[in-house]
């Protein structure tokens, strides 16, 4: 006997709807392995359709004063914390994360998120008016940008979606946003959520649309004509394609892409608190998250206690079920990236030392033991490339010239940690240091007011902060003649 799998949808102004053309996808649960539910493989007549909503609903919303605009997401984020066990189940299916975790770690942060952008609708601020020519007065005007097509990665569905709906709308936009094809619940969720505030409050909901779909239905959206923006959150391959896309019409594109953060470890440092904080933000989510403390540079005077503790670390986290409140994390999200994961401990070089894990765990499902991997050296590839997956290397330093090279020593620029109790040092290091946040004596904490997003090949463009806003809107200059 079989189990009838959960029918998801498009919404598409104000609608749920399948796919024009009836095209489905199977959604699996990468905790068990097995499909629960189906979604839209959305083509181009979705697309045309969710854009035209999006379009049409744009002036009204763009026209509203600031303050009408809050009440929306202020609302929002009151249904989220209302809705909070149905969205939590939801996130827990999509991608096997722990319910105690997504309750504790998401659920807050998230509606956190979304009341600050509800005040940062109210603080579209330029510069002051004035005369910079005889006879002629200058104002600034901060204006939406139009219609946002946005694309939500799989290793955190509904969080990096507030990320993008929630200072697009409150800057005055409207938007057409793409869940991943692996992990489209949640975000079908969110969209019943702000459709039945939009329409409580009496505005369209083809303010806010989501169209299911896999690479195709992105690259679609991201060529449609419509759009004057397209944001997206996910790997360098994904962010060069949609940048390339974008340009044939010379497209605004915000993009937050991979990460490789180093976690530089001086010989004054706290051991033991030093690995219980670095093993939670390298493990935390399996270690798919862009700013994981994956890459572990350490003095090489206490190299070796520290490897030791580290694995002893690894050794004591555990990764199970959903419902287990004493595990870290949960499955890697898909087939695909367990055997990337495999792959790249499959391809260790001869001199590298797999301290702990390094495997497989359980029957079914895609878990991924806590891994340390030593004895790395810098052009190593798992040094060069993210795993995103729960493996944290080690490679030992001499002096502070060489963390500093071998930190700045590959093609992302996201996040970083330093980790002394010299206060010197840890500012020579900040400024040194090549990428977006760095963080000290400290590795992965975010707040709303704090801007986030990384240089070279992690993109540009600025999430989270009134720098995240900023980048949904454009700058307009009005001149005005003084005489008569």
């Amino acid at each position: 006997m079989t189990t009838a799998l959960r029918r998801l949808r498009n919404y598409i102004d104000g609608e749920f709807r399948d796919a024009a053309d009836g095209r489905t996808t199977e959604v699996v649960n990468p905790a068990t392995g097995e499909p629960y539910a189906t979604a839209p493989l959305s083509g181009a007549a979705d697309v045309d359709a969710a854009m035209a909503a999006a379009e049409a609903a744009f002036p009204a919303w763009r026209d509203l004063i600031p303050a009408e605009r809050q009440k929306v997401l202020l609302k929002v984020a009151d249904r989220f914390e209302e809705r909070a066990e149905e969205l939590i189940a939801a996130e827990s299916e999509n991608c096997g994360k722990p319910i105690a975790l997504v309750r504790s770690e998401e659920i807050p942060p998230m509606v956190d998120q979304i009341r600050f952008f509800a005040g940062a609708a109210r603080m579209l601020e330029g510069r002051s008016a004035g005369e910079y020519m005889d006879g002629f007065t200058s104002i600034i005007r901060r204006e939406p940008v139009g219609v946002c097509a946005q694309v939500a990665p799989w290793n955190y569905p509904m969080m990096m979606a507030v990320w993008k709906f929630a200072p697009a709308l409150a800057a005055g936009n409207t938007v057409v946003i793409k869940p991943s094809d692996t992990t489209p619940a949640s975000t079908v969720l969110i969209a019943d959520i702000i459709g039945s505030v939009l329409d409580e409050l009496g505005h369209s909901r083809g303010v806010f649309n989501v169209i299911c779909g896999d690479r195709e239905t992105g690259r679609l959206m991201v060529e449609h004509k419509v759009p004057a923006m397209a944001s997206i959150t996910g790997s360098v391959r994904a962010g060069m394609q949609v940048a390339e896309s974008a340009s044939k019409d010379l497209k605004r594109v915000h993009l937050e892409l991979g990460g490789k953060a180093p976690v530089v470890v001086f010989e004054d440092t706290d051991i033991a608190k030093a690995v219980e904080d670095i093993s939670v933000a390298g493990y935390f989510n399996a270690g798919q998250d862009c700013t994981a403390a994956t890459r572990v540079l350490v003095h090489e005077s206490i190299h070796d206690e520290f490897v030791a503790a580290l694995a002893k670390a690894a050794s004591e986290t555990k990764t199970g079920a959903v419902d287990d409140e004493d595990v870290l994390y949960g499955p890697l999200n898909n087939a695909n990236q367990l055997k990337q994961v495999k792959g790249f401990i499959e391809r260790l070089p001869a001199h590298a030392k797999i301290e702990a894990g390094g495997e497989q765990v359980g029957e079914k499902g895609y878990f991924f033991a806590p891994t340390v991997v030593s004895g790395l050296k810098q052009d190593d590839e798992i040094v060069q490339h993210e795993v995103f997956g729960p493996v944290i290397t080690v490679q030992s330093f001499s002096d502070e010239k060489q963390a500093v090279q071998w930190a700045n020593g590959v093609e992302y620029a996201l996040a970083s940690s330093v980790w002394t109790k010299d206060h010197a040092r840890a500012m020579r290091m900040s400024k040194s240091l090549d990428f977006g946040c760095v963080w000290i004596n400290t590795h992965i904490p975010l707040v709303a007011e704090m801007p986030h997003g990384g240089f070279k090949k992690s993109g540009y463009g600025k999430d989270l902060s009134s720098y995240g806003f900023d980048d949904y809107t454009r700058i307009k200059h009005v001149m005005t003649s003084l005489d008569g």
